[in-house]
C-alpha cells in the first residue's frame, strides 16, 4: 500500500491500531448479567437477543468528511441520504430489516436553512430505505465545530434500529468455495475515502467544485464527490425473502474490497470480472498519483454492495437483484485461499494485511 492516504491526514494503520485498543477495553464490560449480543466479530452491525428467537441489530455511523465538501459547495440536501445510507447498509448485512434512523447534528450555528436542508435529505434517505426516523438531537457546538466556510459547519451522525430472527441472522458462516460472488454498483465514491479524493481533486489537481474536466462527462467536481450513497435495503430484503439461500452480504466502504473479508471465515474471493471503474476514480487515481493498490483499498470502485449465493442461484440473485440495481453482476466466486482477496488482471492479492502486489 502507497501512503497517500496517510499522507492526506487518515493513517489506516494507526487507525486499526486505536479501534483494537479501544475494542480490547470495551469488550470487558461487566454488566452482571449474561450478555445478550450475539457474537458477530468484526461484521457490519451489532445484534443483541431481546426476546426468544428475536434480535435487534443495531449500527452506527457518520458521513466522515463529505460534510466538507457540502459545506464548500452550500449544498446540504443530499446529505442526509448519505447519513441513512451508511447505517441501514451495514445493518442490511446481518439480515434484519431496518425499521428507524436516529439522526445527531452538531452544528456551528442553528442556522433554519441549513437544518431544512439536512432535513430533506434525511427524510429521502429514510423514504429510499423504508425507515422512521423517530427522533434525533441537535447540538450548537461553535467552539468545536467549525464550517468550510464558517458558520456553516456541522456533523451528522446516524443509528439505525431493525429486527432479526435469530435464527435467520447472515454471519458468512454458511460462505462455502464456489459460491458465486454478486457484486450491486455504487453511484460513486459514497461517503467513504473523501479525505484523499479532495486532496487528490482540489489540492493536487488544482479543480474547483466548479471545475467541469472531461472525465466527469459534463458534471462538475461537487456533483460527482457530492453523488449520495446508494441505499441497498429493498433489493436485499427482497433477496432475503426469496428462496435464494444468502451466504453473506457485504457493504463495500471504507476499506474497498477487503471489506468482503469482514464475512466468511475460511473462504478468500476471487473478482475476476469487476464492475465498471466510474470516471471519479480514473480521475482520482491520476491526479493524486495514487497507486492501483491503493484506489482500491480506499475506494469502493463501482462496487458498492456484495452478496454471496449458492453459484447455481447466481443468475437469479442477479435478476432480482438487478431489477432494483440496474449493472448488477457475477463479478467473482469465493475461494478455499482463506483470508484473501484476489483480483486477477490488477496484479493485484487482498488480504487481512491490506493490498500488496500479488
Amino acid at each position: 500500500m502507497s501512503d497517500a492516504y496517510a499522507a492526506a491526514g487518515v493513517d489506516m494503520a494507526q487507525a486499526d491500531r486505536g479501534v483494537s485498543a479501544l475494542v480490547d477495553v470495551l469488550r470487558t464490560i461487566d454488566t452482571g448479567r449474561a450478555p445478550l449480543s450475539v457474537p458477530l466479530p468484526g461484521h457490519y452491525a451489532s445484534v443483541m437477543r431481546i426476546a426468544p428467537g428475536l434480535g435487534v441489530a443495531l449500527a452506527t455511523d457518520s458521513v466522515g468528511s463529505k460534510v466538507i465538501v457540502a459545506e464548500q459547495a452550500g449544498r446540504f440536501d443530499t446529505i442526509g441520504i448519505d447519513c441513512v445510507a451508511m447505517n441501514v447498509n451495514d445493518l442490511i448485512c446481518v439480515g434484519a430489516e431496518p425499521i428507524a434512523v436516529l439522526d445527531y447534528l452538531a452544528v456551528e450555528r442553528a442556522d433554519p436553512d441549513l437544518l431544512v436542508a439536512l432535513a430533506q435529505g434525511l427524510k429521502a434517505g429514510a423514504e429510499q430505505a423504508g425507515v422512521e426516523i423517530p427522533g434525533g438531537e441537535v447540538c450548537q457546538l461553535p467552539e468545536v465545530i467549525r464550517g468550510h466556510p464558517s458558520p456553516y459547519g456541522f456533523d451528522l451522525v446516524g443509528s439505525a434500529f431493525g429486527t432479526v430472527a435469530l435464527d435467520r441472522i447472515v454471519d458468512g458462516r454458511a460462505c462455502r468455495p464456489g459460491d458465486a460472488l454478486i457484486g450491486l454498483p455504487s453511484s460513486g465514491v459514497h461517503a467513504n475515502g473523501l479525505t484523499l479524493a479532495r486532496r487528490a481533486l482540489l489540492e493536487d489537481g488544482g479543480l474547483g467544485l466548479d471545475a467541469r474536466p472531461a472525465e466527469l462527462g459534463g458534471a462538475d467536481v461537487a456533483d460527482a464527490l457530492l453523488e449520495p450513497t446508494v441505499i441497498y435495503v429493498r433489493a436485499i430484503l427482497e433477496l432475503l425473502a426469496s428462496d435464494i439461500p444468502v451466504h453473506g452480504l457485504a457493504h463495500i466502504t471504507g476499506g474497498g474490497m477487503l471489506n468482503l473479508l469482514r464475512i466468511g471465515s475460511g473462504v478468500g474471493y476471487e473478482i475476476d470480472c469487476p464492475l465498471p471503474v466510474p470516471s471519479v476514480f480514473k480521475l482520482i487515481a491520476e491526479l493524486g498519483v495514487v497507486a492501483a493498490a491503493e484506489m482500491w483499498e480506499v475506494f469502493n470502485m463501482g462496487c458498492g454492495f456484495c452478496a454471496t449465493v449458492p453459484s447455481d442461484r447466481a443468475a437469479d440473485a442477479v435478476a432480482l437483484l438487478g431489477a432494483h440495481h440496474p449493472g448488477t453482476a457475477q463479478i467473482g466466486r469465493l475461494t478455499n485461499r482463506a483470508g484473501t482477496v484476489a483480483m486477477p488482471g490488477l496484479g493485484l492479492v487482498g488480504d487481512s494485511r491490506g493490498l500488496r502486489a500479488g
